[in-house]
C-alpha cells in the first residue's frame, strides 16, 4: 500500500497517583481511533502513551502507602498498561518518566534551553528564590488573583485544589520574554490549538502577560535532577512534557525524531491545555526545536448529570463498562454520544439506546438481513449484479464518498461527525432495502434481486472497512463474513477496483451487534 507520510499522535502521560478512569480511556480511545484510521490510510504512524511518575504528589502518595516512590509508580503504571489491553488500544510505545531514556532527554532539553538566550537577549534559565502559591494536586503554580478563599482561610485554585505558600530557591524559565514569540506562533499557525474556544482562551491568557516560570524544586527529591545542580529537581511539568520527544530518541535528532517530529497531534483534556499550548511550545522554541503541529483539548464527562469525583463515589470504571456492554459498544458510545471537544454526560440509558438503536437495529440488522438473504437465495455466494439503476448507483456513490468525508472529520478531531457520516450511509442502505424489497423481487425478478443484494453487500463492505478504527473486533467479524482477507481491509481496497467478486462463497451469517436486553441492570449505577 502506498505510503502517505508519517503521523505522530500522543496522549498526555497519565499521572500515577490514581487508578485509570473513563477520562483516561476517552483520551486514549480518541488517539487509538485516529492512529488506526491513519494506518489503514497508508500512513507510517507512531502512537505514544505512558505515565507521568515524578513530583511531590507521587512522593506524598507513596509515603502514605508506606512504600518507596519507585515501587509505588511500578504498581500504578501497570494499571494504565492493563487498560490498554481492556480497551483494545494499539499503541506503539509506552513511556514512563522514571526510565533512563527519559531522564537523559530531560537533562538534554534543560541544557539546550539554558544554552540559548531569550528573544530579549537574556539567559533563558536563571537561579533565584521562589515565593508563591502552589497546588500539589495540580502540580501547578497560581497567581494570587487566580485563587479564592476556602474554608479555614485556605487558598483554593481554579481546579478546586488547595494551594499552599511555597518559598525555596528555584531556577526560573524566562517565560515572560517569550510572550510575543508565542503570539506570533499562534498567528502563523491558527490550527495549533483546537477547538476554537480553547484557542481563544490560551491566546487571551498569553496576551494578559506571562510571568517567569519556576522550573525546579528543592523541598523534595522525587524527580529528574537538574544538570550540574543535584540540590534541585525539575518542575514536574517540564519533565512530563519532554516525554513526547524522549520517545523519539531525543537528544538524537536523527532517526525517529527526524521521521516524526514535530508531532501531528497532542491530545489532552481541557484542564492541561495551558501546559501544552503555552509552556511546551515556549520550552521548545527556547531549545531551538519546533513546536508540535496541533494540541486538541477535549471536554470532561459527568455521570448521570453529576460531576465525577471520588468523594461522590461515582467514578466510572472503563473495565466495568466493557464487561457489561462489550468493548466495541463502549468505544462507539464514547465517541458517538458527545460532539468531541464538548463536555458530555454518561448515562446507562443513553448507552443502551445507542447499542440497541444504532448498532443492533441499524448496522447489525442491515448486515444480518442482507447476508441472510444472500445465504438463502444466492447459494451463499456473492451475487452477480446486472445493470445498475440510478438508485443503485446513488447508494454506491455514497459508499465510495465515505472515506473522504470520514478522513476530513477525523483530521479536525470531529469523531462524532465521522461516525455520523458512516451512519448516514447505514440509514441510506436500510432505506434502499425497504424501497427495493429484495424479498419480493425473489419471485418477481430474481436477477434484479441479485443486483440489489450485490449493491447492498458492497456498501456493507465499505461501511465495515471504514468503521474498523472505532469498532475493530465487530468490523473484523463482519469482514470475515464477507470473506475479505486481512490484507484487503485497508483503505486502498475501497472503491470499484477492489469490489467483491461475484461467485465468492460466503459463510453462514452470524449477528455482530446483539441487542442489550437486561434493561433493569442498565438502570443501575456503574
Amino acid at each position: 500500500m502506498a505510503g502517505n507520510g508519517s503521523y505522530y499522535i500522543t496522549t498526555p502521560i497519565y499521572y500515577v497517583n490514581d487508578s485509570p478512569h473513563i477520562g483516561h480511556a476517552y483520551t486514549t480511545l480518541a488517539c487509538d481511533v485516529l492512529a488506526r484510521f491513519k494506518r489503514l490510510d497508508g500512513f507510517d504512524v507512531k502512537f505514544l502513551t505512558g505515565t507521568d511518575e515524578h513530583g511531590q504528589k507521587v512522593a506524598t502518595s507513596a509515603r502514605d502507602a508506606g512504600i518507596d516512590p519507585q515501587t509505588f509508580t511500578d504498581n500504578v503504571s501497570q494499571n494504565f498498561r492493563d487498560l490498554l489491553g481492556v480497551m483494545n488500544f494499539q499503541h506503539d510505545d509506552f513511556i514512563r518518566t522514571t526510565e533512563p531514556r527519559h531522564i537523559n532527554a530531560c537533562q538534554a532539553l534543560w541544557r539546550a534551553i539554558a544554552a540559548n538566550q531569550s528573544p530579549k537577549g537574556q539567559d533563558n534559565i536563571y537561579l533565584d528564590s521562589y515565593g508563591g502559591w502552589y497546588a500539589v494536586r495540580d502540580e501547578a503554580f497560581y497567581a494570587e488573583g487566580e485563587l479564592t478563599d476556602g474554608p479555614d482561610g485556605k487558598k483554593i485554585a481554579p481546579s478546586g485544589a488547595e494551594a499552599e505558600w511555597v518559598e525555596e530557591p528555584s531556577y526560573f524559565f524566562r517565560l515572560s520574554d517569550w510572550q510575543d514569540a508565542l503570539l506570533e506562533f499562534y498567528e502563523k499557525n491558527p490550527d495549533f490549538i483546537a477547538p476554537v474556544s480553547r484557542h481563544n482562551e490560551v491566546k487571551s491568557f498569553v496576551e494578559g502577560g506571562l510571568h517567569d516560570l519556576s522550573i525546579s524544586r528543592t523541598s523534595f527529591d522525587w524527580g529528574v535532577q537538574v544538570p550540574d545542580d543535584p540540590d534541585h529537581v525539575m518542575y514536574v511539568w517540564l519533565d512530563a512534557l519532554t516525554n513526547y520527544i524522549t520517545a523519539l530518541g531525543y537528544p538524537d535528532q536523527k532517526g525517529e525524531y527526524a521521521a516524526y517530529w514535530p508531532a501531528d497531534l497532542h491530545m489532552v483534556g481541557k484542564d492541561i491545555v495551558r501546559f501544552h499550548a503555552v509552556y511546551w511550545p515556549a520550552f521548545l522554541l527556547a531549545a531551538g526545536l519546533e513546536p508540535p503541529k496541533r494540541v486538541y483539548a477535549h471536554g470532561w464527562w459527568t455521570n448521570e448529570g453529576q460531576k465525577i469525583s471520588k468523594s461522590l463515589g461515582n467514578v466510572i470504571d472503563p473495565v466495568e463498562l466493557v464487561e457489561r456492554y462489550g468493548i466495541d459498544q463502549v468505544r462507539y458510545f464514547l465517541l458517538r454520544e458527545v460532539p468531541f471537544g464538548n463536555d458530555g454526560d454518561f448515562s446507562h440509558q443513553a448507552m443502551v439506546n445507542r447499542m440497541n438503536g444504532e448498532l443492533a437495529n441499524d448496522f447489525g440488522n442491515l448486515a444480518q438481513r442482507v447476508l441472510s438473504m444472500i445465504n438463502k437465495n444466492c447459494e451463499a455466494k456473492v451475487p452477480q449484479p446486472g445493470d445498475l439503476t440510478g438508485d443503485d448507483q446513488d447508494l454506491l456513490n455514497q459508499a465510495h464518498a465515505l472515506h473522504g468525508s470520514a478522513a476530513g472529520c477525523l483530521d479536525r478531531q470531529a469523531f462524532h461527525e465521522a461516525l455520523e457520516s458512516i451512519w448516514v450511509v447505514v440509514r441510506a442502505a436500510n432505506g434502499y432495502v425497504d424501497a427495493q424489497a429484495p424479498w419480493a423481487l425473489r419471485k418477481e425478478d430474481p436477477d434484479r434481486m441479485k443486483t440489489v443484494l450485490y449493491v447492498l453487500v458492497e456498501t456493507i463492505r465499505h461501511l465495515a472497512i471504514l468503521a474498523q478504527p472505532f469498532m475493530p473486533n465487530s468490523c473484523a467479524a463482519m469482514l470475515d463474513q464477507l470473506e475479505i482477507g486481512e490484507s484487503e481491509r485497508n483503505f486502498a481496497n475501497l472503491g470499484l477496483e477492489q469490489a467483491l467478486k461475484p461467485g465468492t462463497e460466503l459463510p453462514k451469517p452470524q449477528g455482530v451487534f446483539p441487542r442489550f436486553t437486561d434493561e433493569e441492570k442498565a438502570g443501575e449505577g456503574a
